[in-house]
C-alpha cells in the first residue's frame, strides 16, 4: 500500500531526505529498506513528539527538531506534536525512576512556552503546511473503557515488558514502574494512529530510544486501519570523552535565553572537543556538505584555529538567539580572552562571572584587601605564598590588567554587573576567578 500523501496544496516536488540524513549520520534506523523510494515524488507527513516537562527544551531535544527541519526542507510536511496529554503521564524511556507528575496548568504553560523554540527551527506559518498539535486535544476526550476496548486489546503485555524502557525498570526492585508509566506506549501509539487518520501522517521520527514506541504505533495503524506507516530514528547523542551531552558543571544547556544565556550557549559549542566537532557540524547545523567537509579538513589540518568549533557555535547561537545576540556572545568571549573587560556592559559581565568559581568581597574590604589574599579567596592559588610567586612571574591580573603582589583592591576595581558588582581575577592566560560584591 502506498504512503498516504500529505494534504493538497503543497508542492509535490521533493528531494531525497533519506540521503541527506545518511551523509549527516542522522539516520540510525528505518522500519523499511524501501522507505527512500516510497518518499520520492510526492510530499508526505511525519511527526515528532516532544515532552512538555519544562518551559524550555535542552540541546538534547534538538536532534529530533533537526530531523523535522530536514524533512520540511526536502519538501515534506512536518508536524510538531506537543504532549499536553502524555505529559501528564511521563515517558519512562531513559528514566531510572518515576517522573514527578505535573499539573494540567503546568503542562499547558510549558506547551505554550515551547512553541517559540520550534519556530526557530521550523517554518510553522499557515502557508507552509506544517502543523503544531497538542495530544491533549484528543487524549483527554478518550474514555478509559474506550481505550481498553479499542486500543489496549491490540497490545501484548508479553511484548510490552521486554521493551527497553520497561524492562530496565522492572529489573529495579527499588523503583519498578507504575501502571501509569507502563501505559505510556499505548498513548503514544494512539497518537500515531490519530495523526494517521486526521492528518495523513504516516511517518514518526525520534531518538533511537523511541524505537519501541514507534513500532507500537506502526503496528496499531496496521491493525486498526490496515495501513502502512513507518519510523525513522536518529542516533542518541554522545560525547567522545564519555561525558553526558548537553550538560556542564552549571547544569543543562537550554534552548532559551532565560535558562541559558546566549554567551554560555555560544561557549558550550565553542568548547566542543576536536573529536566531536565533525559529527556535531553534520548533526546540528544546516550548513551544506561542501562547507561542512571544508571545516572538517580545517579541524584536522589547523586544529589550533578552531574554525570548525567557531562555525558550529555561531550557527547554532544565531538559530536560537539571533544575529545580534550571537555578536554579543562573541564579543563577550573575545573580551575575556583579551582582558578588555571594561568594554562589557553589566549583562555581559554577569554572563562571564556566572560561569566562574570564586568567593565574595564586602564593600568595606575594598581599599584594604591585598590581591594575594583575593587570589586565594577566588580559588586561583592555594596560599598567599603561591599567589606571590604567581605575581612575581607576572601571572596575576585584576580585571584583565596585570598586577604586582603588593596591589590592593579598591572601589575602582569593582565592575558593575546586573546583580551588583564583581572583581574578576586571572592567573596565567586562561584561569579566571571572581569575587562577588556583598553588602552593597
Amino acid at each position: 500500500m502506498p504512503l498516504p500523501a500529505a494534504r493538497a496544496g503543497r508542492a509535490a516536488a521533493t528531494t531525497d531526505v533519506i540521503a541527506e540524513l545518511e551523509w549527516r549520520g542522522l539516520l540510525h534506523q528505518a522500519t523499511s529498506e524501501n522507505l527512500r523510494q516510497r518518499l520520492l515524488g510526492a510530499s508526505h507527513t511525519a511527526y515528532v513528539g516532544f515532552d512538555p516537562t519544562a518551559s524550555s527544551l535542552t540541546v538534547g531535544n534538538y536532534v529530533p527538531m533537526v530531523l523535522l527541519a530536514h524533512w520540511q526542507r526536502a519538501g515534506h510536511r512536518p508536524i510538531v506534536l506537543t504532549g499536553g496529554g502524555t505529559g501528564l503521564i511521563g515517558d519512562p524511556s531513559g528514566k531510572s525512576a518515576e517522573r514527578q507528575l505535573l499539573t494540567r496548568d503546568e503542562v499547558r504553560a510549558n506547551v505554550a512556552s515551547q512553541r517559540k523554540i520550534f519556530e526557530r527551527v521550523l517554518d510553522l506559518s499557515p502557508a507552509s503546511g506544517a502543523a503544531m498539535v497538542d495530544n491533549a486535544d484528543w487524549l483527554e476526550k478518550l474514555g478509559y473503557i474506550e481505550v481498553l476496548r479499542d486500543v489496549g486489546k491490540h497490545f501484548s503485555v508479553n511484548q510490552m515488558i521486554v521493551r527497553d524502557s520497561v524492562a530496565s525498570r522492572l529489573n529495579e526492585r527499588e523503583q519498578g514502574i507504575s501502571y501509569t508509566e507502563f501505559s505510556y506506549m499505548i498513548l503514544q501509539a494512539y497518537d500515531f494512529l490519530h495523526l494517521y487518520r486526521s492528518h495523513g501522517c504516516s511517518v514518526q521520527m525520534g531518538g533511537a530510544d523511541q524505537w519501541g514506541n514507534i513500532v507500537s504505533g506502526i503496528d496499531l495503524i496496521r491493525r486498526c486501519e490496515q495501513g502502512d506507516a513507518f519510523g525513522i530514528t536518529n542516533p542518541l547523542v554522545t560525547k567522545s570523552d564519555g561525558g553526558k551531552f548537553g550538560k556542564t558543571e552549571k547544569g543543562a544547556i537550554w534552548l532559551t535565553a532565560d535558562r541559558t544565556s546566549p554567551y554560555r550557549f555560544h561557549q558550550y559549542w565553542l568548547n566542543t572537543a576536536d573529536a566531536d566537532v565533525s559529527r556535531f557540524l553534520r548533526w546540528f547545523t544546516f550548513l551544506g556538505r561542501d562547507e561542512v567537509e571544508s571545516l572538517e579538513r580545517s579541524a584536522v589540518e589547523r586544529p589550533q584555529e578552531r574554525s570548525a568549533q567557531r562555525a558550529l557555535a555561531d550557527h547554532l547561537t544565531t538559530i536560537f538567539h539571533g544575529e545580534t545576540e550571537r555578536a554579543r556572545a562573541e564579543a563577550t568571549g573575545r573580551a575575556l580572552f583579551t582582558g578588555d573587560l571594561r568594554s562589557l556592559d553589566p549583562a555581559q559581565l554577569s554572563d562571564v562571572s556566572a560561569d566562574l568559581a570564586g568567593g565574595e568581597v564586602a564593600a568595606a574590604e575594598l581599599g584594604t584587601l591585598a590581591v594575594v589574599d583575593a587570589v586565594v579567596r577566588a580559588g586561583l592559588a592555594a596560599s598567599k605564598r603561591e599567589a606571590r610567586d604567581f605575581a612575581a612571574q607576572g601571572s596575576l591580573a585584576v580585571n584583565g590588567e596585570k598586577c604586582a603582589a603588593d596591589r590592593v583592591l579598591s572601589r575602582e576595581d569593582l565592575l558593575a554587573t546586573a546583580s551588583g558588582g564583581a572583581v574578576l581575577l586571572r592567573r596565567g592566560k586562561k584561569q579566571w576567578g571572581v569575587l562577588r560584591l556583598v553588602g552593597g
